[in-house]
C-alpha cells in the first residue's frame, strides 16, 4: 500500500501523497457504507481501545462505528470511570491496557501532548482524536475529504478559516493539512481570538475583516468559540461577535456562487452561523463532513493497522 506510518498524531508528519492515499482509501470505503450490510472483515481479530478522557459526540461515535464496520474489537475507556480518579498515572494506565495485547489506542484528552506520550510508552499504534489546543488530525482528514469530494481538487483553492483560531485544535491540524495539499489559507478572527503568532500555523493571510475576505474564498470554514477554554471576555457579547464574524444570510451575497461552508461541529447557531447558512442546501457540507468522519477514520484504521482487503470491494 505504500503507507509507512505507525501513528496519526501530527498531520505535518504526513506528505501530500500520504494524505491522498487516505482520502482515496476513504472513497473506497464509501461503497462499503452504502451496502445493506456495512461490515467487512478487514480488521477482524484486532483490538482497539477508545480512550476518551474528554467529552465527544462526533469523533467518538464515528470511531466506534468505523471500528465495528471493519470488524475490530473495541474497548471504550476513559473519563471518571478510570483509575485516574484514584491517582493512577497515565503511564500505569496505558501499560495496564497494553497488558491485554491490544493493537491500537485512540485518545482524546484535554492536555496537549498526551497522544505522543502514550505512543512513547505503549509500543502500539496511536491516533490523536484531539489533544488540548494542539491537534486533531482525523478532523483535518475528514474536512479535506469533504472539500475534495465537492471541489475535486486542492491546488490553488482559497480557504478561509473563521473564528476562534487561538483556542482551536482543529486549526492546529487543518491549516497545515490545507497547505500540504496546495491550498491558499486565510485566517479571519478578532485579534483577541488569534494566537500570539498566527504565522506559526502557516496561513498565507491574516485578517480581522470577514466582509473583505469572503468574496475571494472557495471554502468558508467556520469555527465555534471554544468557551470552555476561554479566559476573561475576549469580545463584548455573542451578539456583537455574530454581527462582525457570524456567517449570516445577509452575508451570502458576498460569497462566490460556488463557495461552500464547513464546520467541525457542534454548531452554536446564531453565533458563528445562522440556521439559514448552516442548513443551506447548496453551500453547507456540514453533514457531509460528519459522514466523511466515518470514511476517513475507517481508512486511517485500515492503513495504520495493515488490514486485509477482504470485503472492501464487492
Amino acid at each position: 500500500m505504500g503507507f509507512n506510518h505507525k501513528h496519526l498524531i501530527d498531520i505535518t508528519e504526513y506528505s501530500a501523497d500520504d494524505i491522498m492515499l487516505i482520502l482515496e482509501t476513504a472513497k473506497r470505503f464509501k461503497e462499503v457504507n452504502e451496502r445493506r450490510i456495512k461490515q467487512v472483515p478487514t480488521l477482524k481479530g484486532m483490538t482497539i481501545v477508545n480512550m476518551f478522557n474528554e467529552p465527544s459526540t462526533r469523533t467518538r461515535s464515528s470511531f466506534e462505528i468505523a471500528e465495528k464496520r471493519l470488524s475490530a474489537n473495541s474497548l471504550n475507556f476513559g473519563g471518571s470511570s478510570t483509575s485516574a480518579v484514584k491517582g493512577e498515572s497515565l503511564t500505569d494506565t496505558v501499560e495496564t491496557l497494553c497488558s491485554y495485547k491490544i493493537d491500537m489506542i485512540i485518545v482524546r484528552d484535554k492536555h496537549a501532548g498526551v497522544p505522543r506520550k502514550i505512543a512513547d510508552v505503549s509500543g502500539v499504534h496511536v491516533i490523536d482524536a484531539g489533544d488540548g489546543k494542539h491537534q486533531h488530525p482525523t478532523q483535518a482528514l475528514l474536512d479535506l475529504y469533504s472539500i475534495w469530494e465537492t471541489k475535486g481538487d486542492f491546488n490553488g483553492l482559497k480557504v478561509g478559516v473563521v473564528g476562534d483560531i487561538g483556542h482551536s485544535r482543529v486549526c492546529g491540524s487543518l491549516i497545515p493539512a490545507l497547505k500540504i495539499m496546495g491550498c491558499e489559507v486565510t485566517v479571519i478572527a478578532p485579534p483577541t481570538l488569534m494566537p500570539a503568532r498566527p504565522d506559526v500555523l502557516g496561513a498565507d493571510h491574516v485578517t480581522s475583516n470577514l466582509d473583505e475576505a469572503l468574496p475571494d474564498l472557495d471554502v468558508v470554514y467556520m469555527l465555534r468559540i471554544q468557551r470552555e477554554r476561554l479566559e476573561g471576555a475576549p469580545f463584548p457579547s455573542l451578539r456583537e461577535y455574530n454581527l462582525l464574524y457570524g456567517l449570516t444570510q445577509e452575508r451570502e451575497h458576498l460569497m462566490k456562487d460556488d463557495a461552500i461552508i464547513c464546520h467541525p461541529g457542534p454548531i452554536n447557531r446564531g453565533v458563528e452561523l445562522d440556521s439559514y447558512m448552516a442548513d443551506h442546501p447548496n453551500r453547507s457540507v456540514i453533514l457531509d463532513q460528519v459522514y466523511a468522519g466515518i470514511l476517513t477514520r475507517m481508512a486511517a484504521l485500515y492503513l495504520l493497522l495493515g488490514g486485509s482487503e477482504d470485503g472492501i470491494v464487492a
